[in-house]
């Protein structure tokens, strides 16, 4: 169950359900209605479930969705009921709670709630999700930081929350840079070309994109820039990079992003908070040298000096800082492409997301394991320090 089925916490979704042994799991997916994902859900055999009223913020319409739920969930006897994102997990656990589903898994790729919010919404969430822990056997978290966030904000019980990464489609994803990309964006080879993928809202903070990009533009005036995405932000963004003078394209929604980002230099994020990054772990197994916020789980995926660079949120200025030393340093970004690839293959493959849910749902029904997951292991990387560093964060 899952409130959205688009952005990462649709694509994970996606793909443990599709991924599940057919002649193990019969998998059904229910939320709300809207997005790509779901045609590509039912082509893949999963059994699909739309909820009209299902909408993102919290509405009096939540307990006509409770009630679709508890009905789908009573008619169908499920063994097992694994939820995503903020509502899908307060509604799917008390439904499957209400029900006595066997097995109840949550997955937090975030945390629903942070200091940006209002504070009485931020309390609102905080306390829906401290309640609805009770209805879980298990948790998942997409990463290690993500999981020590949980357990310190009293949503899980410590020991009880697993890390299973989560997993992006490697074989769609160049391993290296393909000129055809840069192509299909429009931009002459030769120019130094950065860009972003994921959709302009608040949390990405599209306008800090665009300040780091009239800061490089200011020593680097040949450089390009472009935004893969779309959202409710898309025409500020247009209007501040025309006030900034900053030629940034804005390329709207498309479904071969993660192809097209083996055509840039340099991929930026620029998020107020992001669970791991969905855009972000693609670029890195597209081997592109990266720049990226130190928000909630970024720093497992990315090391500074490693495998990308870390800036501080709120500061485009010292994103810009970053972008200009891995365009100074084109050798030393291109190791830092390498070593992010090989991180990514080594924890991100689809088949061992599934095979760490299947271990997950078979403990907790007392059932053997017949297929053990592939360990997760990072291997050391090497360090390519940067001539001046951005913040890195403490652990």
């Amino acid at each position: 169950m899952i409130t959205r089925m688009q952005g990462g916490a649709g694509g994970n979704t996606l793909l443990s359900a599709a991924g599940m042994d057919p002649g193990r799991y019969e998998v059904w997916i229910a939320g709300g209605p809207g997005g790509e994902l779901w045609d590509r859900a039912r082509a893949a055999g999963v059994r699909t479930v739309e909820i009209p009223e299902f909408r993102h913020v919290l509405t009096p319409a939540d307990a006509l969705v409770l009630w679709r739920l508890l009905r789908l969930v009573r008619r169908e006897r499920f063994t097992v009921v694994h939820t995503h994102s903020a509502k899908g997990g307060f509604l799917g656990r008390l439904a499957a709670w209400l029900c006595r589903t066997p097995v109840v898994v949550h997955t937090f790729h975030g945390l629903s709630f942070h200091d940006r919010m209002p504070p009485v919404r931020r309390g609102v969430y905080r306390f829906l999700e401290r309640v609805t822990r009770r209805c879980a056997h298990r948790f998942v978290a997409v990463a290690p930081r993500v999981a020590r966030e949980v357990v310190e904000e009293h949503l899980a019980p410590p020991g009880s929350v697993r890390v299973v990464p989560s997993a992006v489609e490697l074989a769609r994803i160049p391993g290296a840079f393909r000129p055809a990309a840069r192509q299909a964006l429009g931009v002459p080879p030769g120019t130094p070309l950065i860009g972003t993928v994921g959709r302009i809202d608040a949390q990405k903070a599209p306008f800090d994109f665009v300040r780091m990009a009239a800061t490089v533009q200011q020593t680097y005036p040949d450089t390009a820039f472009v935004m893969i995405g779309d959202g409710p932000l898309a025409e500020e963004v247009r209007r501040l990079a025309a006030e900034l003078g900053v030629p940034v394209g804005l390329t709207g929604h498309r479904p071969e992003a993660a192809e097209l980002v083996a055509g840039l230099d340099v991929f930026v994020i620029t998020s107020l908070y992001e669970g791991l990054g969905r855009a972000l772990t693609e670029a890195l197994a597209a081997a592109r040298p990266v720049v990226a916020t130190a928000v909630n789980g970024v720093p497992d995926l990315v090391e500074h000096g490693a495998t990308g660079l870390l800036a501080r949120p709120d500061d485009p200025e010292g994103a810009a800082a970053a972008v200009g030393w891995l365009l100074e340093h084109p050798e030393e970004a291109a190791e830092m492409g390498r070593q992010g690839r090989d991180r990514v293959l080594e924890a991100f493959a689809p088949e061992d997301m599934c095979a760490s849910l299947d271990t997950c749902y078979r403990e907790l029904l007392g059932l053997p394991r017949t297929s053990p997951a592939r360990p997760a292991t990072t291997t050391g990387h090497r360090r390519t320090q940067p001539a001046e560093q951005p913040w890195t964060p403490t652990a």
